[in-house]
């Protein structure tokens, strides 16, 4: 088994060189935004989390749509059921909803621990290919796995985790991960689908393909935010399990006026205050505000951080004219219908 796995990766050799040549290029923000500072203690944060899947704002219709991923379609089931059964139903969707939300992690990425374990210049030259020795035991973990590379000029070094990766591919596949980087990853690839605004399906890809350490997870993920960001297109992972890990790494990288100015300009000014929660949560500020009211907890943002003022109080002000004429609106009807009285003193 060792060996048909070693002639696999020989075989393909060729490609992988292929691969690292096209993404060469476009690997300049492979290190991501993540690679400084471990996000992981902040994304887990209980009260973090709590804001994201709120803001997620989860429905139905949404989230249990059709998907295009190749399986087939099932039949719909109708029943006719009581209260109690339909009460059942709803719950056990919701169950499987909050299951399909669960947001990828956002750990830091990781970093290579080659080490060598031996010289022996005695081997050079007799190969000019690597041998890779791989312990195939079951019941070890994949990170935990022994494997070791032999290069050609004798060196006898622990797998990086770009050859772990495709190693463990081989001898233990995950479903729906190839060996190599699909091209649909490559930058000529990729800037069509994302100019499709194809999101979810990018994003679904790289959860399946990488891990969440993987430097070319965050490189992908990352260029699709911007995408999303440059865009505006926010309402296409509104409701998918991508959107709060897309709030955290704007609010990370302190880039939230565009999605607040979208929230403003919906009337989403509960999701625009959570957002700007999770953004004082990361980036502690020489001016907190310990403010519970929305509409203050907006206004001192735009006063102090924000990096387009004009814009985004240009548009508070017009929700808050909106507002208040809204209400005054509803107070005179309910006057014009005897449900209030006014005050004559």
């Amino acid at each position: 088994m060792l060996f048909r796995g070693f002639n696999l990766i020989v075989r393909l050799s060729s490609h992988r060189r292929v691969l690292r040549k096209a993404i060469r290029g476009f690997a300049s923000s492979a290190t991501g935004s993540y690679s400084d500072k471990d996000p992981a203690p902040y994304f887990f944060n209980e009260e973090v989390q709590k804001f994201l899947k709120v803001i997620t704002r989860p429905e139905h219709d949404k989230v249990f749509r059709r998907q295009l991923d190749g399986r087939e379609i099932e039949e719909p089931v109708y029943k006719f059921m009581t209260e109690r059964d339909l009460k059942k139903a709803l719950d056990t969707a919701n169950q499987n909803m909050e299951e399909l939300l669960q947001m990828p992690p956002v750990v830091k990425v990781r970093e290579e621990n080659v080490r060598i374990l031996s010289k022996d210049p005695a081997l050079q030259g007799y190969d000019d290919c690597k041998f890779v020795f791989t312990d195939i035991s079951f019941g070890i973990k994949n990170k935990d796995r022994t494997i070791a590379v032999r290069e050609p000029d004798g060196t006898l070094r622990t797998a990086n985790h770009s050859e772990r990766d495709r190693l463990n591919q081989i001898y233990f596949p995950l479903k729906g991960r190839e060996i190599y980087m699909p091209k649909m990853f490559l930058q000529e690839n990729l800037e069509p689908i994302l100019n499709r605004g194809d999101y979810e399906f990018i994003l679904n890809r790289a959860c399946i393909q990488f891990d969440p350490d993987n430097p070319e997870y965050h490189r992908i993920t990352q260029v699709t935010y911007d995408h999303i960001d440059e865009h505006q297109q926010f309402d296409k992972l509104r409701s998918t399990r991508h959107f709060g890990p897309m709030v955290f790494y704007l609010a990370w990288n302190k880039k939230v006026d565009n999605l607040l100015l979208e929230n403003i300009t919906t009337d989403r000014i509960e999701d625009a205050a959570l957002i700007l929660k999770v953004y004082y949560k990361l980036n502690p500020s020489d001016n907190p505000i310990e403010e519970e009211d929305h509409v203050k907890l907006i206004q001192h943002y735009i006063k102090t951080e924000s990096n387009i003022k004009r814009k985004l109080d240009h548009a508070f002000k017009t929700f808050l004219e909106i507002e208040a004429a809204t209400k005054k609106l509803e107070e005179n009807i309910a006057i014009a219908h005897g449900q209030k009285i006014t005050d004559t003193t």
